[in-house]
């Protein structure tokens, strides 16, 4: 792939598909929503502002939440062009649509080293229409706006839409500092790898993680199973877990990668006790949830499971504390409430305390919940190896996937 050195920018118009999707707030009765956590524009600015200090006239892209292919408030990127202003230290001029006549005005009266953000790009249906005409009828549009283009939303790139797929294949094009960072990252964590290397996962649905699990049987020396997933693996081994999370027909396929991960020596390490409680917290008021900490093998039937207890939290710690390489992928329980944020900080802090070793550990926190747990619970970001914009870009990459994204910036 080429890199924005090897384009010609200066005076030209230079559209940049970042990945600028960050959470926000509910609306307020003035029916604004604020950024609650940012991390994804600061990893953005570098290449804007290479770009801008280069004479560009910089139009940058994005999408935001799930809309439904037409405008909808609570979906505007007006508050991320606010902040992209204050990090910019400048002023940024926001198009209140994407193709339409405020883009073309915004655009047309940028200068050089000017930076625009567009309105949601995914306020147009041809942004993800499965349609390759619709969406290439969209790419058009968009084309005409700009002389060359740089991708650097990594957290978008395993989409197949028109401005991470079909844009690029219209205009000069390259990979943005940030897609070259975390391709690089990927590869540490496939191709060339330092060992003992540690995976650990948590999060939600195990069905989500299952295509990495797969794929790093054959790479990875540990694998950490916590969050709402780790209860289908215990109940995989014939545990009763009460009321926790439970994805019934994955019971067999866990079942077999125990097998398989036994059968090729990875070692499975999941929870041995848990923080329970009769109920899923008020993540609003976060209220006291009352947790009671059970045994993993033996949660009662009127409870859930809602973080990985004291003695997993010691387990997994020194699980991690001899490693060479560890990526992270989803918190161990609800952080989002305080009785259920100790195991997340426990192996945010075991990550950072192994890389901070004589022969420091690479660490890679995996983006999406992981990231902003990191942030929220009061790390710094520089204590870890890299931690990555992209998700579920990450896990397909992990998984082995071709990603849309990256194909298209190949020459």
């Amino acid at each position: 792939m080429k890199t924005i050195d090897d384009l010609d920018v200066a005076g030209k118009r230079v559209f940049v598909r970042s990945d600028l999707n960050v959470p926000l707030s509910g609306a307020t009765e003035a029916g604004s929503r604020s950024i609650t956590d940012d991390g994804r524009i600061r990893a953005a600015l570098p290449t804007i502002t290479r770009l801008a200090e280069r004479g560009a006239k910089v139009i940058v892209a994005s999408h935001l939440g799930r809309p439904k292919g037409e405008p909808d408030p609570q979906f505007s990127l007006a508050p991320v062009a606010a902040r992209l202003g204050e990090l910019l230290g400048k002023d940024v001029a926001f198009a209140t649509d994407t193709v339409g006549d405020s883009a073309e005005q915004t655009v047309a009266g940028l200068s050089d080293g000017d930076v625009a953000l567009l309105e949601n790009l995914r306020f147009n249906p041809g942004e993800t229409a499965k349609d390759d005409a619709e969406r290439g009828a969209f790419a058009d549009r968009l084309a005409t706006l700009a002389d060359a283009y740089v991708g650097d939303g990594f957290g978008a790139v395993h989409r197949k839409h028109a401005s991470v797929y079909d844009l690029p294949a219209r205009l000069p094009h390259a990979a943005g500092g940030l897609i070259i960072a975390e391709v690089t990252v990927l590869k540490k964590l496939t191709e060339e790898v330092s060992r003992p290397y540690a995976v650990v996962l948590g999060g939600a649905k195990v069905s989500d993680k299952l295509g990495v699990i797969d794929h790093l049987l054959d790479k990875a020396d540990r694998i950490l199973i916590g969050g709402g997933m780790a209860y289908t693996f215990l109940k995989a081994l014939g545990h009763e877990i009460g009321e926790s999370l439970l994805q019934e027909d994955q019971v067999p396929v866990v079942r077999e990668y125990l097998e398989r991960a036994e059968a090729k020596g990875v070692e499975f390490v999941l929870p041995v006790d848990v923080l329970a409680a009769a109920e899923f917290p008020d993540l609003k008021a976060k209220a006291p949830a009352n947790p009671v900490t059970v045994s993993a093998e033996a949660i009662p039937a009127d409870v859930m499971g809602l973080d990985i207890g004291p003695r997993t939290r010691e387990l997994y710690a020194s699980k991690l504390s001899d490693t060479a390489t560890v990526f992270w992928n989803g918190p161990m329980g609800v952080f989002e409430h305080p009785d259920f944020a100790e195991g997340t900080r426990a192996v945010a802090q075991a990550l950072v305390e192994v890389s901070q070793k004589e022969k420091g550990a690479f660490t890679v926190v995996g983006g999406g919940d992981s990231a902003a747990a990191v942030r929220i619970l009061g790390f710094d970001e520089a204590a870890f190896g890299h931690i990555s914009t992209g998700g579920g870009a990450s896990l397909e990459y992990l998984e082995g996937k071709t990603l849309p994204g990256l194909a298209a910036l190949e020459d």
